[in-house]
């Protein structure tokens, strides 16, 4: 890795400590530590999936690589959140101790209106939480020039007590070294993503 690399992953961890000594006791996330415990679960649409990415480069490979632990990649390409809905319960059916989250772009992208995305995240989070599974919700930017999503976002990760890694695709998005198309990111750009998470949930690591 290079130096630059490593440089921006210190700070990632610095930042991830940081982010978990401020949420305070394990009080403030709904089944921490799961009670669920099956594979970890990353769930949703082409950004789970990897579409753009080597084989083997999508992100929930890479980052069970990097944790030292087995992630099911459950993405599927074009869903939107009325989908992944859908498709929830036999994902659950292994009874994953965390569930990686991340749906609502192709909401965006077909105009369903926010407050329906929004309640399908929040019935997929009920599910999960039901099934004794940590949540991570990963966070979507909206289609347009601003975030509309990221208040939303912010607000049900407050109210269903799950860990938010806001707007997943920040930094790479607009930068066309790490995208291989408007929407999905190359290798380096989801090891960036990789990077993001792995920072994130490392402090949280030994109860999950």
């Amino acid at each position: 890795m290079r130096r630059g690399h490593w440089l921006f992953l210190l700070a990632m961890l610095v930042a991830g400590g940081w982010f978990w000594l401020r949420s305070g006791t394990r009080a403030d996330y709904a089944n921490f530590p799961p009670a669920a415990r099956g594979d970890w679960v990353a769930f949703g649409d082409s950004l789970t999936e990897g579409i753009g990415a080597s084989e083997g480069q999508d992100y929930p490979t890479r980052l069970g690589q990097r944790l030292g632990l087995k992630i099911r990649n459950l993405g599927v390409s074009g869903n939107t959140t009325a989908d992944g809905l859908a498709r929830l319960e036999q994902a659950l059916q292994p009874a994953p101790r965390v569930v990686l989250l991340c749906l609502g772009g192709n909401d965006g992208l077909r105009s369903v209106p926010a407050e329906q995305t929004f309640a399908n995240l929040a019935a997929m989070i009920d599910r999960c939480h039901q099934t004794g599974a940590f949540v991570v919700l990963l966070g979507v930017r909206s289609v347009g020039l601003t975030d509309k999503n990221a208040k939303r976002f912010e607000q049900l990760a407050k109210t269903k007590r799950v860990l938010l890694v806001p707007n997943i695709l920040d930094g790479i998005l607009f930068d066309p070294r790490l995208m291989t198309d408007q929407i999905h990111p190359n290798d380096q750009g989801y090891g960036r993503i990789v990077e993001r998470l792995e920072a994130v949930l490392l402090p949280l690591l030994p109860k999950l």
